[in-house]
């Protein structure tokens, strides 16, 4: 009877974790690290040693993941809300954060684009850029709101334009900074040996779970992307629910613009966070949130932020060119896409209802 008891328990247990919005990210995750392990254990590795400056830096792959999953794991906050509250995705966030990331500059240089000190404060320069993102995508929100254009077609408009008024505002020149303290942002702070993004992004994260916790926008943004209808009857403004998406989506391009920008201390307009949204929106499918909008887990997102950068990190281990990096990471939309598809999982629902019915006889 005992062991019935607890046989039970673990089957309960391994249904549950199956089940479970993270399951897929965590499958994802687990295939990648046994896949290096034993391919290649120096994966890994992980190292102390000291930067240009002298300062104590951790380096090794695992490292770079952090680094650069802290980018994606931004976006992948805003482009969950988005993709909640519309039922599509924008596919201008790479453009975006080359506006913002000129803008930044444009502040820091004023009208010189080699100066010897900085024009204002970087913070204050931040502050501006995040507007400029935060009116973007103000501009999105409203063309998909008010004016119902599918959000992909909607963003499409910045995705072919962003870059240019990048250039543009900052006369087509690629403005330098050498002031040292812009580094610490897309670096590392002095005497901390872990990339600065990665702070950044905890930031963000516990910014997010806290207006999450303590607001209704996650309650609200799943309401209107279930049932527009409904959530009018209910007494809530489904288009500026998903303007204020897109707007907070804006606030997450002028933070990786921040970061993108500081890596180099400069800017060049066609490369800087290119196919970037391509990974942001394979996030929020990893995490196993519907495409199609609703309910939506903030957690999986930018934990599947970092998985695609694992996966990225692993592809470019084994010497795959930038330039097929797409095509596998299609592979992984594709397998996604099926896994989530209602017909696919009718058919797992009804293969576990067969398989109890058999336990039971």
């Amino acid at each position: 009877m005992q062991k019935n008891e607890v046989k039970k328990s673990n089957d309960n247990f391994l249904m549950n974790m199956v089940r479970s919005q993270m399951f897929i990210p965590l499958l994802a995750l687990a295939a990648l690290a046994l896949f290096n392990l034993i391919a290649d254990p120096s994966f890994f590795k992980i190292t102390l040693g000291e930067n240009n400056a002298g300062n104590p830096v951790l380096s090794g792959y695992l490292i770079t993941i952090l680094d650069s999953g802290s980018e994606l794991a931004i976006l992948a906050i805003g482009m969950t809300l988005v993709t909640a509250a519309s039922g599509g995705q924008d596919i201008s966030v790479g453009a975006a954060v080359a506006i913002a990331g000129s803008v930044l500059l444009r502040m820091l240089c004023g009208g010189n684009s080699r100066p010897e000190e900085l024009a204002m404060p970087i913070i204050a320069a931040f502050l501006i850029s995040c507007v400029v993102a935060m009116l973007f995508g103000a501009f999105n929100g409203v063309l998909v709101a008010y004016f119902k254009i599918q959000p992909m077609i909607a963003t499409l408009i910045l995705y072919t334009a962003g870059r240019s008024i990048a250039a543009w505002i900052n006369n087509n020149e690629l403005p330098v900074v050498t002031d040292p303290a812009l580094s610490y942002f897309g670096g590392f702070i002095p005497g901390i040996p872990i990339p600065t993004p990665f702070f950044i992004a905890v930031i963000c994260v516990i910014v997010i779970f806290l207006v999450l916790k303590f607001t209704n926008l996650g309650l609200y943004t799943q309401t209107v992307g279930i049932n527009e209808n409904s959530s009018k009857l209910n007494g809530l403004n489904p288009q500026m629910i998903k303007v204020i998406s897109f707007v907070v989506l804006g606030l997450c391009v002028a933070v990786v613009g921040l970061i993108k920008v500081s890596r180099i201390q400069t800017i060049n307009y066609s490369v800087i966070a290119k196919d970037i949204e391509m990974d942001a929106i394979l996030a929020v499918a990893l995490g196993g949130n519907a495409l199609s909008g609703g309910k939506f887990n903030m957690a999986a997102s930018i934990f599947g932020a970092y998985v695609i950068q694992f996966l990225t990190q692993t592809l470019y281990k084994f010497k795959v060119s930038a330039d097929a990096l797409p095509a596998y990471k299609a592979v992984v939309v594709i397998v996604l896409v099926v896994i989530s598809a209602p017909a696919v999982k009718e058919w797992l629902g009804n293969m576990t209802k067969k398989f109890k019915a058999k336990e039971v006889a």
